[in-house]
């Protein structure tokens, strides 16, 4: 019985040797789990930011749209219709057949936002200024390395002011690109 006694206490030291073992490999485990995480949330977070569109080429051209439906290109406010806002995207990245939604602002002259004739104005949230509400809310489908155009027409609820209108471009929570345009007082001292 004696020596059954030493057998299992030798067992006993072994197993907690081992228990010390393990138990330190499994704090290695977890520190090296823990550092693998941060390193791929910091790397998800570089993605995501580097997954950002480029806008480029913005134009803001003020139309007149007249009675038989033609468009013309006017910079006097009291003829102007509509806002056509152009631009192209394009990110080396974008994953192709994936698709993003482009926020654009338009401020009219007071810096006020404007939105569509009777629609409320919705927000997005931004990554430094917070929720800011938009005009048009747009998706985009990508295509990796290959530029996209996007062109829309905004009308407002009320008449184009004599000004400067100032057009933001936001993907990701970033702002992108921005543009303005000039509305003139009409006639032949405008």
């Amino acid at each position: 019985m004696e020596a059954d006694i030493a057998r299992l206490t030798d067992e006993n030291k072994n197993l907690s040797a081992d228990k010390v073992a393990l138990t330190a490999d499994k704090e290695k485990l977890t520190q090296d789990l823990t550092t693998t995480t941060t390193v791929k949330q910091e790397l998800e977070k570089k993605v995501d930011i580097a997954s950002t569109l480029n806008a480029s080429n913005i134009t803001v051209t003020p139309i007149n749209i007249k009675k038989n439906g033609k468009e013309d290109v006017s910079s006097k406010a009291k003829k102007v219709d509509k806002l056509v806002i152009s631009f192209d995207v394009d990110n080396r990245i974008a994953q192709p057949g994936s698709s993003t939604d482009i926020y654009v602002l338009v401020m009219g002259p007071d810096g006020k936002l404007l939105a569509p004739t009777g629609t409320e104005v919705a927000t997005f949230t931004t990554r430094e200024e917070g929720d800011k509400g938009y005009t048009a809310k747009m998706p985009v489908n990508l295509e990796a390395a290959k530029k996209k155009n996007v062109e829309f027409g905004f009308t407002p609820g009320t008449n184009f002011q004599i000004g400067s209108y100032k057009v933001q471009i936001y993907q990701n929570g970033f702002l992108i690109g921005e543009g303005t345009t000039l509305l003139k007082k009409g006639g032949i001292f405008g």
